[in-house]
């Protein structure tokens, strides 16, 4: 996929088409680098497709897509409750 920089089509026009349902935008140290993952934060924000910036938080919803329906989700106040 061509960066922003890299000239047409790119990941803001895919994301724009609903072509997009993730985002793992990870930015190095570059002037042209965060140009581009700004445009791409930007409109992935516009288009309410979830991202993520970070390797960490990549890997933490890829382990959570791959555990899908083997996770049990608790909410904290029935919790509290039960420790009362």
């Amino acid at each position: 996929m061509n960066k922003v920089t890299e000239g047409r089509p790119h990941i803001v026009d895919m994301i724009k088409n609903n072509e997009i349902a993730l985002i793992i935008n990870t930015v190095e140290e570059k002037r042209l680098a965060i140009n581009d993952s700004r445009s791409i934060r930007t409109s992935g924000l516009q288009a309410r497709v979830t991202m993520y910036t970070t390797i960490w938080g990549a890997e933490a919803a890829a382990e959570g897509i791959r555990n899908h329906g083997e996770l049990v989700v608790y909410s904290i106040q029935a919790l509290h409750t039960q420790l009362n």
